[in-house]
Formats: C-alpha cells, sequence, structure tokens
C-alpha cells in the first residue's frame, strides 16, 4: 500500500493557559507531503515541566523512527520499543533535573506506512479518521472518566463536566513507571479520508458530532483547519493542538495473486 497525503495542516496554541504545554511534529512550518509521521502531545507538570514533557517526547520517538525504522514497518512492537526508548529519556533527564519529577506527556501518533496507517495513543489524546463526515476510527481515551462511562457509572454527557474529566490513566513519564501505548494499524483507507489528532483541549470546543459536522460541510483541509481553530480560539480552558492530515491517494500493491485474478477476469 502507498498513501500519498495533500499538505497536511497543523496548530498548536496556549488558549486560556498562560503557557503552552502541548507539542507537535513536525514543526507545522515544516511540514511538507512527504512528511510520514505525525505526532500530538499534551504535557502535564506545572511549571512549564509539562512542555518539556511534551517536547521531549515528539524529539525522542522521532529520533527513534530516524534511526532503527529504515525499511521496516512501525509494528506494534516497534511502536512499544519507540515508547520506552523515550521514557529512558525521560530518565536522562530527570537524572539531571530532579525539579521535574512528576512530569509527564500523552501521545498521539500516526505513521503512514506499506501496511496502511499506524495509529498509536497514550492518555486522552485523540486520533479520529473522518470520510466525508462519518468517523470511520477512533481511539479511545485512556481517562478516568471513560472508564467511568464503560462501568455504567456516568453517560458521556456527564463526562464533558464531570469535575475529574482531566484524570488520565496513562501518559509518559519514564522508564520507573513504564506505560504501554494502543497501536492499531488501519488498512480501510481511501482517497479523500482525513486523519486528525488531537489534544483534549480540541475536543471542549469541537466534541466528536462538532468535528463531523466541519469534516462534512467543508470544501478544504485549509477550511477545517481554520474553522476548528475558530472555534477553540479564545473559548477553550486549556490549550489546544490539532494535526490534520489529508489522504489523497491510496495504492495497493500488485502481488502475484492480484495478477493471476486480473488475468482470469480478462478472460471472462
Amino acid at each position: 500500500m502507498f498513501i500519498t497525503i495533500d499538505e497536511p495542516y497543523a496548530m498548536t496554541d496556549a488558549g486560556s493557559r498562560p503557557n503552552n504545554e502541548d507539542s507537535v511534529f513536525p514543526e507545522p512550518e515544516g511540514v511538507t507531503e512527504q512528511n510520514r509521521l505525525f505526532l500530538v502531545c499534551d504535557g502535564v507538570g506545572g511549571a512549564e515541566r509539562g512542555e518539556v514533557a511534551s517536547a521531549l517526547a515528539c524529539e525522542s520517538i522521532d529520533s527513534y523512527f530516524n534511526a532503527f525504522l529504515e525499511n521496516k514497518e512501525a509494528t506494534p512492537d516497534f511502536v512499544k520499543k519507540a515508547v520506552s526508548y523515550t521514557e529512558s529519556c525521560f530518565d536522562t533527564y530527570l537524572s539531571t533535573h530532579p525539579e521535574a519529577q512528576g512530569m509527564a506527556t500523552t501521545l498521539a501518533l500516526l505513521y503512514l506506512g506499506k501496511n496502511g496507517a499506524t495509529l498509536a495513543h497514550i492518555g486522552d489524546s485523540r486520533i479520529y479518521q473522518f470520510r466525508r463526515g462519518e468517523v470511520v476510527y477512533q481511539t479511545e481515551d485512556h481517562s478516568l472518566v471513560n472508564a467511568y462511562i464503560k462501568l455504567g457509572r456516568i453517560t458521556p454527557a456527564e463526562a464533558a463536566t464531570h469535575p475529574q474529566r482531566n484524570v488520565i490513566l496513562r501518559a509518559i513519564q519514564g522508564s520507573k513507571q513504564p506505560v504501554e501505548a494502543e497501536v492499531v494499524t488501519l488498512s480501510d483507507i481511501l482517497p479523500g479520508d482525513y486523519f486528525f489528532l488531537c489534544t483534549d483541549g480540541v475536543l471542549q470546543e469541537c466534541p466528536t458530532e462538532v468535528l463531523g459536522e466541519i469534516f462534512a460541510t467543508s470544501t478544504s483541509a485549509m477550511e477545517i483547519k481554520i474553522r476548528i481553530a475558530e472555534r477553540c480560539a479564545g473559548h477553550t480552558r486549556d490549550n489546544f493542538s490539532f494535526y490534520l492530515v489529508p489522504v489523497r491517494n491510496v495504492k495497493i500493491a500488485d502481488t502475484p495473486a492480484r495478477g493471476i485474478l486480473s488475468f482470469f477476469y480478462s478472460l471472462i
């Protein structure tokens, strides 16, 4: 499978907070249609250490992919090793900055490879696949309120205003508190699909149903970006960040079996 994309769009903003603890990769001003790896991270820890955590996660995962991916695919095992490497990078930083103990970050990762789209997430930063405004795939938050929903203790509507809605159950913190990424590889990908990675700050003003309406009624990726940014700017209580990746084309590699079938059908 060979996936080509149109120009990706990203945004990261402090929102109503005094500083921005979110990070995205690649940097928005440097992204091109040739990029294969996209990351969105939401740091926590206070005193700007959340900003360090999210930036360090982006830097570490990019470094691991560059060093070890080569012609391999981003399998679940490979992604989990990248997360372990990132945890070791946290250890190194914390050894020289003990005052940063407690810093952590979520992770949303998209890699476009030969097997399809590999998605990985930790925490409540979310990844969507939209097709004509409909959700084809959506990650499930590693959060306390989501656990309560699954247990039937609260409804999704109650989760939106729950006092513990910001409590996450998984985060990258270092090897002393190892975490497992949830990883899937999607092969149901069509031209015109969008992948959307975002922090929970985006979801405060753009829950799933609002995002679906925006994706369904917008005529371009740029319009989608502008509409989401306009809804969030000046309204979210938190930092808000996202990456929007439009799929241009998907080519399925020819295989001997496909060749035999093509020859068979040509004789009918």
